[in-house]
């Protein structure tokens, strides 16, 4: 049935994008109207049950969501900082309780308080002059460090439209497969958790024969602690909009979407506004530079789904269907978007190729280790002295990261959540171990990911945490899959009673729980969530003990 959907909703193309007339149908109440969502049914020739099922599925669009006026952030760094119940207090003043909702993450981890008001992100100071934020006359600037350790490639300077589009101009004069065989020497791996060659990636869909491809960058950067996402999509985004043309150019795409979530309404702006410039320009469109080259832009804003950063899940969104996950075989490059062959790639990864393609594949390549090349963005979150964005080479030590970029922490800390909610629980023990790669943290038994800092402080439970963490991946699973679907709110439930009744927790019955998510679940979100919980119990096994039976 949802190979046909694709097929329905692909009819329109992406002109008239079906999930993004839904979005539109909530601007007035915060949720689409039934009535309307039957309209679309029928212009886009699917069921009812389907238009509502799909809207139903994300925070921004389903009932609850109606007349919701201020959201508050209740992601992993917040929790920690112990800054929300406090804001919330100071809301309540100003909204009624059912004007209050919830988003996660708001890309504030530099500094807490974070909330949603009015189609703006706010944080920390922002929070003091709450008074003037209701009455439309207060700030949202958002100032955080910017460090680089070793070459510096994303944080480079931008060095204006006509010189960094004159790379581009280039590049279109060389043969596609040559520009890819470039990219192949960079060995630029996957920045948004997997570590999957780029090179290979493209090139799996550059052989697919299709007359319909499409590229599509995934900047749903939903990890509670990460922000470089945003970093790149509001002050680099014509990196972004580069390795896009790049990639399509490789691959035979004539049109790029840029999925960007819903918490980040200032990166949307930014990235409308690059694509203007881009029109303005007359680099976009038929023909682009007398090159034979055809390239559009279609900017989608989400609405509230963490699944989404999983690239099945996230076609589907953008077809307008719930934002489950595929089954695979077969893959986005086989059968993607509308059922053509598709290359799903992050921002960070996107961005790299404007150093790659002016400086060639070699001297990135020379960057970082053998196996992985480059630099990497890491974010630190408001428990280290200097909070912010760092870019290091691979290879760079951790404690170098920690004490140098990060001027070490503000406070007792005793473990730190890398790589998001999938990502390993590191005790600051370990420090010294880790390297800024994908080898070194695979073989010390967690994971680089998204490469977000979260601090845990010294006197936070880490039962409390862990819960959390289940707690998040229940609300956020797409429920296609029983092991994610109701392993994790089981676990959830434990760790609460562990908590607050005096449960003890059979250390089986945990641990078959946890082999049953890695094992059954259909992609990274059941099957990830375990790695933090099993660091926690190997590391933290005298705090927890008392929970365990």
């Amino acid at each position: 049935m949802s190979k046909n959907l694709s097929e329905l909703s692909g009819r329109q193309g992406l002109k008239n994008n079906l999930f993004d007339r839904m979005g539109q149908l909530t601007i007035e109440s915060g949720t689409p109207p039934v009535e309307e969502l039957e309209k679309l049914a029928e212009e886009f020739l699917i069921g009812k049950a389907n238009t509502y099922g799909a809207a139903t599925f994300y925070d921004f669009m389903k009932p609850a969501n109606k007349g919701k006026k201020v959201y508050v952030c209740n992601g992993s760094v917040c929790l920690c900082a112990g800054t929300q119940d406090r804001l919330v207090e100071k809301l309540r003043d100003h909204f009624a309780e059912d004007e209050i909702g919830h988003m996660c993450c708001l890309g504030r981890c530099h500094e807490n308080n974070a909330f949603f008001y009015q189609g703006k992100n706010y944080s920390g100071r922002d929070a003091e002059d709450l008074e003037a934020i209701v009455d439309g006359a207060g700030s949202n600037d958002d100032h955080y460090a910017v460090t680089t350790l070793g070459t510096p490639v994303l944080t480079l300077p931008y060095a204006g439209f006509d010189a960094h589009y004159a790379v581009l101009r280039d590049v279109l004069k060389r043969d596609s497969a040559e520009v890819l065989e470039e990219i192949k020497t960079s060995g630029i791996r996957g920045r948004g958790g997997a570590g999957f060659p780029m090179g290979l990636k493209l090139q799996f869909c550059r052989n697919e024969k299709s007359d319909t491809k499409f590229i599509i960058c995934n900047a749903d950067e939903g990890d509670p602690g990460a922000f470089s996402d945003r970093w790149l999509l509001e002050e680099r985004p014509h990196h972004v909009l580069f390795g896009m043309m790049v990639a399509g150019y490789c691959i035979g795409a004539e049109w790029g979407v840029v999925y960007i979530r819903a918490e980040y309404p200032e990166s949307v702006e930014a990235i409308q506004r690059a694509v203007s410039e881009l029109e303005d320009n007359q680099l976009l469109g038929d023909n682009i530079a007398g090159s034979g080259f055809n390239f559009r832009f279609k900017v989608i804003k989400a609405a509230g789904s963490y699944i989404c950063g999983e690239e099945t899940a996230l076609i589907n969104s953008i077809e307008g269907q719930r934002p489950e996950v595929r089954v695979r075989p077969p893959f986005p490059a086989q059968r993607g978007l509308f059922n053509k062959p598709t290359t799903v790639n992050n921002v960070e990864t996107l961005a790299a190729l404007h150093y790659i393609l002016q400086n060639g594949g070699e001297a990135y390549a020379k960057l970082g280790t053998d196996k992985s090349s480059g630099t990497k963005l890491l974010c630190l979150d408001s428990g280290f002295r200097k909070p912010g964005l760092v870019e290091a080479e691979m290879g760079t030590p951790l404690r170098q990261v920690i004490d140098e970029a990060g001027e070490g922490f503000k406070h007792s800390v005793k473990a730190m959540h890398i790589g998001g909610p999938l990502g390993g629980l590191v005790p600051v023990s370990k420090i010294d171990d880790l390297t800024v790669d994908f080898e070194s943290f695979s073989s010390e038994g967690f994971l680089l990911g998204h490469a977000s800092v979260v601090t845990i402080p010294g006197d936070f439970p880490l039962v409390k945490y862990l819960e959390h963490l289940f707690e998040f991946a229940a609300e956020e699973s797409c429920g296609k899959c029983f092991p994610c679907r109701l392993g994790t709110k089981r676990a959830q439930e434990m760790f609460a009673k562990a908590q607050h009744e005096g449960y003890k927790i059979p250390r089986t019955l945990i641990d078959d729980l946890l082999h049953t998510l890695e094992e059954g679940s259909l992609c990274a979100h059941g099957g990830g969530i375990p790695l933090p919980v099993r660091n926690a119990l190997h590391y933290f096994e005298d705090e927890l003990r008392q929970y365990l039976a």
